[in-house]
């Protein structure tokens, strides 16, 4: 039976509703108990006649409270549920439920579960086993059939993970297991996203005794992918892959991070109305994107939005090659000298042992570099040739050097961007028609196309290249005669490039330029690492261990107990449950497998066709509400109130109590209406006012308060001395203080505090004729105010010259009515309260500390602690207090006693202290003088 939007599980028990008339006229033949008041002349009248009467009927909002309380039992009993959901076909003889928990649900998880949770719970309450297999999880997992509560625990104790699924290997276990179910219901909590073998597995799960099929999908395939990440000339270039079809334009933004997880790049990926791919390029330096260790879309949580970088992404490595021998004593004339000096600030450069070409190749391609510079090489030898042209077209660049030997040598159509004319050019010779060419301007569609031509290079010497119909396109820079500088050529995935000249000042003046180095630069960029360099050799052949992984919600995380070391190998590595994406390798050198691949794309999960009963859901949380609970407290709150309205009509309420017992029914009456509602404060007075808490929490603790002067330096400083003095409180005494308090003199209540310190400062504003007043009043009511000039060293106390601060505290002083002021006589209480002091040193040792006066002090003999019960209502000091207590989080001091003495701080803490215990206990001590003379008149 439903009711949008209610629902009741017992319809049945409505009926009880029928009985309400039935209960009324009960109710009417049992009223409440008359109200009865004592009267004397009524014992009389009770011995004539004794006749009880009773009410015809009860009142009829006492009747109307007794019907909604039976009511609402009656519709309690009948087990509503607010916004109910539609019962899922999660009955036969077993529920198989098969859930993609890859990296593609990490983003709506809890969805999922929730959903799932919905389903099992329907078959454990039909009886029904549940077959539960997760297509992300171990190929062994165990599936079951489980019992509802078993299957529960499994589904909570599952997690996405950052692979792809294995829907054929899983559904084939299912189908498996359904074979001995027949009539078993079959749920499908896909992720959206169609994978390889999809139209194979399903047949494969759903021919085994499915009798009806549940499908959940996501509202929408809404998961955008980063594929790639490519260090090109210009920037990082990404692309971005979403679900074909989509008709709105979109924007994501990548942020590139480095090893410490601080964000450093930014770029925005605009999707076209209805383009699945969009790529953006991080234009940024060189240098910076070489601190790039990871690339991640905002706002995507989940594992194929993040891709992590390695050294094929970052710094170039460049192999040095040359057939001269190295003239230590003419450094300049050595052909790989200018070429060492332009690559060194932005390539790992490393170069062969041997001088022999046919082992100096092989050496240097073993290192993997992503390009390699010949400074006049001839011809290469045969054995080596073929390994050369391999590394080239698998994306090698390899950039020659012109030179006699290679003027010499014949053409080579694989390792040469262009042919060839035999020999060489010469310019501005003796026996020579031109003069030396300049270099003119760099063609648009070559790599150094922004560069500004180098107006003072110019060359004298070169080899021509044989003139072809498409020599312009390979030209990457010409001399102003039209010949070419440097060519270039793409050869499968990688480029060849030479120049027309030599790497040395012999023809050209081009290597000592700047623009040589930005030419380098640009080629260097063009080229592709070809893996990452690991020491040691031998464990780079065979596997490398788990460095850091990608969860399935994107972030990095140490490696888990599942994962395995990767084997690297030739083409794209598989993301599987043993090898997850991230980094594998060590602190020297890390081997980076992602999830997602240039060729990835995001195709929605189509339905297969089937021949059964198929129910559609959506992932959602379970929003239906069961009011069961809510209706019982609603009727034992209504019987609380009969119970009330009883006892009232009774004339508990309206007589005085004469029994301990009618007392003990409204204690537990009021008990039982606090415990139904939680409330703690039901005896809280009506009358409070704004500010009464905040009063109660002031007063809870003894607390040190200090003036806010408005410099914050001062103020700081304040603060973490009373803090420190706190410290030294709780650890010595037995008081135990809250935290200081700062206090505004002008506005802030005063009379909560015992002590206020004063720190006078010139610099802080004069306050105010009613602060000033406000503070007379603390001190008339038995307050202390302890000012504290801090300036010891500047002018204490009495001298001739009075420092700024001095001067401060005499401008306030005058405002207020202070007593008569002497120096702490040596038997005063402040002496002895807590520790013996002779003094009361603080950050500074020297100035007194000056209380009020004796009321004798001039007579010497009758001195010792005759200051009767008072404290003093005013302190002053130089020796800076809060300096010398001041603490920092860990409690080290912050500022330095003058003279550096340790004790020095300690007695100025014990000073604190003695003040402190002056303050709270008044001169109970100064009666310890005059217990003899009590003693002994006693004892008279």
């Amino acid at each position: 039976m439903s009711w949008l939007p209610l629902s009741f599980g017992a319809p049945m028990v409505l009926w009880g509703l029928l009985a309400l008339p039935v209960i009324w006229w009960l109710l009417r033949l049992t009223p409440p108990k008359p109200q009865t008041e004592v009267f004397p002349p009524l014992k009389i009248l009770a011995r004539v006649l004794r006749r009880e009467e009773t009410p015809q009927r009860s009142p009829w909002w006492l009747t109307l409270l007794r019907l909604l309380m039976a009511a609402l039992v009656v519709a309690a009993l009948a087990e509503p549920v607010f916004n109910p959901r539609e019962k899922l076909p999660a009955e036969g003889a077993a529920l198989a439920l098969v859930i993609d928990n890859d990296w593609a649900s990490a983003a709506d998880w809890n969805k999922r579960v929730a959903t799932a949770e919905r389903l099992i719970n329907d078959a454990g309450s039909n009886g029904v086993p549940v077959v539960i297999a997760f297509t992300a999880e171990k190929p062994n997992a165990e599936i079951g059939p489980f019992d509802a509560a078993a299957a529960l625990d499994r589904l909570r104790a599952a997690k996405p993970r950052p692979i792809p699924t294995d829907r054929p290997a899983v559904y084939a276990r299912v189908a498996g297991v359904l074979g001995g179910l027949p009539g078993a219901s079959v749920a499908v909590l896909a992720d959206g996203l169609a994978a390889k073998g999809d139209e194979a597995a399903f047949n494969t799960l759903l021919s085994k005794n499915a009798a009806r099929v549940v499908w959940a999908v996501a509202d929408r395939l809404s998961l955008t992918g980063l594929t790639s990440a490519e260090n090109q000339v210009d920037g990082f270039a990404l692309t971005a892959v979403r679900a074909p079809g989509d008709p709105a334009p979109a924007q994501v933004t990548a942020g590139a991070f480095d090893d410490k997880g601080r964000r450093i790049a930014d770029a925005t990926l605009t999707f076209a109305p209805g383009e699945a791919a969009a790529t953006g390029t991080m234009a940024v330096p060189f240098e910076l994107r070489n601190d790039f260790a990871s690339i991640a879309l905002d706002g995507e949580r989940h594992a194929g939005a993040v891709r992590v970088l390695d050294e094929s992404s970052k710094r170039r490595r460049v192999g040095l090659l040359s057939q001269a021998e190295a003239d230590q004593a003419q450094p300049l004339l050595s052909p790989l000298y200018y070429i060492r000096r332009a690559l060194q600030p932005f390539a790992d450069l490393v170069e062969p042992s041997s001088a022999d070409l046919a082992d100096a190749i092989p050496q240097i391609l073993d290192q993997k570099p992503a390009m390699i510079v010949m400074a006049d090489i001839g011809t290469i030898p045969a054995q080596v040739r073929q390994r050369l042209v391999d590394w080239v077209d698998n994306g090698g660049t390899l950039v020659r050097f012109a030179g006699s030997r290679l003027a010499a040598a014949g053409n080579d159509d694989d390792l040469l961007p262009v042919r060839l004319r035999t020999g060489e050019r010469s310019l501005g010779g003796a026996l020579s028609w031109t003069s030396p060419q300049p270099v003119t301007e760099f063609p648009k569609a070559g790599p150094f196309a922004d560069l500004a031509p180098p107006t003072e290079v110019t060359v004298t010497r070169q080899v021509l290249a044989e003139p072809t119909p498409d020599i312009v396109e390979r030209t990457w820079a010409a001399l102003a005669d039209g010949t070419p500088l440097v060519t270039g050529l793409k050869k499968g995935k990688g480029t060849l490039v030479l120049f027309h000249v030599t790497p040395e000042a012999t023809w050209s003046n081009l290597p000592i330029s700047g623009s040589f180095v930005e030419m380098l630069r640009r080629i260097v960029q063009l080229s592709r690492n070809q893996g990452a360099a690991v020491a040691n050799a031998e464990a780079a052949a065979t596997s490398l261990a788990p460095y850091r992984m990608i969860a399935a919600d994107g972030s990095l995380v140490p490696p888990t107990p599942d994962a395995r070391p990767l084997v690297p190998g030739a083409g794209t590595l598989p993301v599987t449950f043993e090898n997850p994406p991230g980094l594998y390798g060590s602190e020297t050198g890390v081997f980076a497998h992602n999830l997602l691949d240039v060729a990835s794309t995001f195709e929605p999960l189509a339905r297969p066709q089937l021949t059964v009963p198929v129910t559609t859901i959506q992932y959602a949380f379970d929003e239906s509400r069961n009011l069961k609970g809510a209706l019982v407290a609603a009727a034992l709150l209504l019987m609380l109130l009969d119970t009330l309205a009883v006892l009232w009509m009774g004339g508990l309420f309206w007589r005085r109590p004469r029994r301990a017992g009618a007392a003990a029914t409204t204690a537990a009456v009021l008990i039982a209406l606090g415990a139904l509602f939680g409330h703690a404060d039901l005896a809280r007075a009506d009358d409070a006012k704004p500010g009464d808490q905040g009063a109660i929490e002031a007063i809870s603790k003894t607390r040190i308060a200090y003036v806010l002067t408005g410099v914050p330096g001062v103020d700081s400083i304040s603060r973490a001395g009373l803090e420190g003095l706190t410290r030294f409180l709780i650890e010595k005494t037995a008081l135990e203080p809250g935290a200081p308090a700062g206090v505004d003199i002008s506005k802030d209540e005063l009379s909560f505090y015992p002590l206020i310190y004063w720190p006078i400062d010139p610099a802080a504003p004069m306050p105010s004729q009613a602060a000033i007043a406000r503070i007379d009043a603390y001190m008339q009511q038995g307050g202390t105010v302890l000012f504290d000039t801090r300036d010891q060293f500047a002018n204490g106390i009495g001298a001739d010259s009075t420092s700024p601060a001095t001067e401060r505290l005499r401008d306030i002083l005058a405002n207020l009515n202070v007593p008569p002021l002497e120096p702490v006589p040596s038997d005063h209480v402040l002496t002895k309260s807590f520790f013996i002091l002779p003094e009361f040193p603080g950050r500074f040792a020297g100035s007194p500390l000056w209380v009020e006066a004796s009321l004798d002090a001039s007579n010497a003999d009758n001195r010792p602690v005759r200051t009767g019960d008072g404290v003093s209502p005013i302190m002053i000091t130089a020796n800076d207090f809060a300096g010398a207590w001041a603490v920092d989080e860990n409690g080290d001091p912050l500022l330095p006693t003058v003279p550096a003495d340790p004790m020095q701080r300690v007695y100025a803490l014990r000073a604190g202290v003695n003040i402190m215990m002056y303050m709270l206990t008044g001169n109970y001590k100064s009666d310890q003088v005059h217990v003899p003379i009590l003693l002994e008149r006693l004892g008279q």
